[in-house]
């Protein structure tokens, strides 16, 4: 049987609920995954209106009772929008508390194993804020929606996997967290998130900080103090690493299949390569939680939300990545 995969549609006043309905109209879609979407009705109505995908929506409480078939949208309905009060493209604390609650129950199903996946559409921080939710993103809701302490960001795009030591941080503080023991407990982590994917063979490289990975201290210290140290230990450990690589090749030489994956010392560095390969197709999976996540990773685009002109590409990517990986969740 088909996955089946829950989608929050997010922040209403942006573009998921036109990517969710755009890419459940998809035969790839409807081949590769059963799909439940977590939102308001009315909302996805009008996405439906709008995109002009001839979907038909069906109301559900719970997954087990959908209808699959093709040409069918899933809903279930939370109801928490006030259509005579929505506006698209403005930040509203009424859509940043709705795509909590959408979020909430889609992790819910998860926990509860009556989905086999979640797969998120974008959200607005700014709204999140306005509803009274007092989280920064999609990865420290699910870390505590799931009791993961410290969840771990990894991108995928055309086989290239891209981990990331630091996040959602300044440079400078990032570079202030560059340490052998985070390293190393990143390398241990990412390795077992990994395993839970699937992959099980291949080297993980560590990218380097500073132009040429410092050249032994030329230019910064980070590698010959921080990196290198971690890297030996593990490798005593039993881990199969490899670096610092200078990020100028590290990248390329992942894609070309000399690493099976990348970890990124900072947000930047691993976004760049990853979006700059194929944007659309550049896929987040949050791993280290006892539930599986993909995302899309671009934004709500207010600008053009509502207007029928944003591609379904990532969020079909979300779901096809969602469906693959989903069976290792099971074991």
């Amino acid at each position: 049987m088909k996955p089946l995969v829950a989608i929050p549609i997010g922040d209403v006043a942006g573009v998921g609920p036109e990517i969710t309905v755009k890419a459940l109209a998809l035969k790839e879609i409807f081949d590769a995954a059963r799909c439940v979407v977590v939102g308001d009705k009315k909302i996805i109505e009008n996405a439906v209106k709008i995109t002009g995908t001839n979907l038909r929506v069906n109301v559900i409480d719970e997954p087990e009772n959908g209808d699959y078939s093709e040409g069918v949208v899933n809903v279930i309905d939370l109801n928490n929008i006030d259509m005579d009060k929505f506006e698209f493209g403005k930040v509203q604390g009424m859509c940043g508390k709705a795509a909590y609650e959408y979020i909430e129950k889609s992790v819910q199903l998860a926990n509860d194993r009556k989905v086999d996946a979640v797969a998120t559409t974008p959200i607005n921080k700014e709204a999140l804020r306005a509803g009274g939710i007092n989280f920064i993103g999609h990865t420290e809701i699910f870390g505590a929606l799931t009791n993961t302490p410290d969840p771990l960001t990894m991108f995928e795009v055309r086989g290239l996997r891209v981990f990331f030591l630091t996040r959602h941080v300044s440079l400078r503080q990032a570079c202030d967290m560059i340490k052998k023991d985070r390293i190393i407990d990143y390398v241990v982590r990412c390795t077992e998130a990994l395993k839970r994917l699937g992959v099980t063979e291949g080297t993980m490289a560590i990218a380097g900080l500073n132009p040429h990975s410092g050249e032994h201290g030329l230019f910064g210290n980070e590698e010959v103090e921080e990196v290198m140290p971690a890297i030996e230990e593990l490798k005593k450990m039993g881990y199969d690493v490899a670096g610092p690589i200078g990020a100028d090749s590290v990248f390329h030489l992942a894609l070309k299949g000399k690493f099976n994956s990348v970890l990124s010392l900072y947000h930047d560095q691993g976004h760049i390569a990853t979006k700059t390969l194929d944007f659309e197709r550049t896929i987040a999976i949050t791993g280290g939680m006892p539930i599986l996540r993909t995302s899309v990773d671009h934004g709500t685009a207010f600008d053009i939300a509502g207007k029928n002109i944003v591609s379904e590409v990532s969020m079909a990517e979300a779901i096809l990545l969602a469906a693959k990986y989903s069976p290792n969740f099971a074991k």
